[in-house]
């Protein structure tokens, strides 16, 4: 039987800074996805490459594994007839709402969770319009909780699905970090190829890189490909502030995945399953353990069917992988849809056992963040002369940066 692994309370997060510079940061993305450097660290040995010549670093046959969300223009712009401007930024759909693929096929009316700049402008009853050719938005601030805010939005036409009002009237949010306004290209740039199932706030950005040419030379080496969905959140651009990294609120991320997809992982899983991107990655590891969750429960309801961030530390890894893939698979397969639709709050810091996936795609990440620690967990303190290298060999950070292949 597995040990439960032991939260590391003690972990500072001062061991996960290091100095970048603001030239180093890639305000735009290059005119080709694929030209992007890699730099690939293999056990320890660092080469360098570009992500056109992914396949011949990768083994074969292996998995890789994509998010496939797609970001929504989130990012609402309203004017006051008395000329001052109020930011919406619709994080995600209200509680009431089970899935972020509902929410955004809502027609008419939908509430959502948001943050509003000049909030103070705005006052309680106070109706925003907002109009372009017919499309005509409505938003009513109803609650100020801690850290956002409900609104009510209203729409006509209102057959139109909430998805295609954000698509008329809202804009892409940017990272804060690029220091700048979305432009016209980066309503392509910003999307991954393969981006399906809107929702997300930020771009699963290892994703970026991938072209049409890279997806015929993975398939030509027998390189499968699988796709998950995790709608990324606001709070992965959030830095951990917590003193103590147990006081770290780690924020909940809308999943989701077919039974068909799931059967394709468990047919695939004696070959390296490599995420292409922190958030496959979480998904992926999710699954893990949500499965243990339903051998303890078999009967356990999709409500209660979801991942709190302490789980890993707290509950033995005590079945196999495959096996608690197989019972999760034969819960979804009793499901209305047959799809797991929940939320992961999965935390993954250096200590944690990975159950499933053996190697990452990723981009270079912010200081004390999350993802780094995530690498960290990965492939250990390395990830500090991985950062090194990179930063004294012009790598670009960040979102429309380069990026690495992690193969521990």
């Amino acid at each position: 039987m597995s040990r439960i692994t032991p939260f590391p309370e003690a972990l500072s997060m001062d061991s996960f800074g290091y100095d970048l510079p603001d030239e180093k940061i890639a305000r735009y993305p290059l005119e080709e996805r694929d030209r992007s450097k890699l730099l690939v660290w293999r056990a320890g040995h660092m080469e360098e490459g570009s992500y056109a010549g992914l396949a011949g670093f990768l083994p074969a046959p292996s998995l890789l594994v994509f998010n496939n969300s797609r970001v929504v223009e989130a990012r609402i712009l309203f004017q006051k007839k008395s000329g001052g401007q109020i930011e919406i930024f619709c994080l995600e759909p209200h509680a009431s709402l089970e899935s972020i693929s509902k929410a955004m096929m809502q027609t008419g009316r939908v509430l959502w969770t948001c943050l509003i700049g000049g909030a103070s402008k705005w006052k309680r009853g106070q109706v925003l319009e907002k109009q372009i050719r017919e499309t005509r938005l409505e938003a009513r601030f109803i609650e100020k909780r801690t850290g956002d805010f409900t609104v009510e939005f209203t729409w006509t036409p209102a057959s139109l699905p909430f998805a295609a009002v954000l698509q008329q009237l809202g804009s892409i949010p940017l990272p804060p970090y690029l220091k700048r306004a979305a432009d016209r290209s980066d309503a392509e740039r910003y999307q991954t190829l393969y981006a399906l199932e809107s929702g997300s706030v930020a771009a699963p950005t290892a994703g970026l890189h991938f072209s049409e040419k890279i997806f015929r030379s993975l398939a030509s080496k027998g390189i499968h490909t699988l796709y998950c969905t995790l709608h990324v959140g606001a709070g992965t651009f959030m830095p951990v502030k917590s003193k103590k990294l147990s006081d770290h609120h780690m924020h909940e991320e809308f999943i989701e995945m077919s039974a068909e997809a799931l059967e394709d992982l468990i047919s695939k899983m004696h070959e390296p399953v490599i995420a292409v991107g922190t958030t496959s990655l979480r998904t992926i590891e999710t699954l893990y353990w949500l499965g243990l969750q339903v051998s303890r429960n078999k009967n356990i309801t999709a409500q209660d069917l979801h991942l709190d961030q302490w789980v890993p530390y707290r509950q033995a890894a005590d079945i196999p992988a495959e096996e608690a893939l197989h019972l999760l698979l034969e819960w979804i397969r009793r499901q209305p849809g047959k799809k797991l639709v929940t939320k992961t709050q999965l935390f993954i810091v250096p200590g944690y056992r990975f159950q499933i996936v053996r190697g990452l795609i990723t981009n270079f990440h912010q200081p004390h963040s999350t993802l780094l620690l995530l690498v960290a967990a990965l492939v250990g303190p390395a990830w500090k002369s991985v950062y090194s290298w990179a930063l004294e060999h012009n790598y670009r950070f960040l979102s429309y940066g380069d990026g690495c292949l992690f193969l521990p």
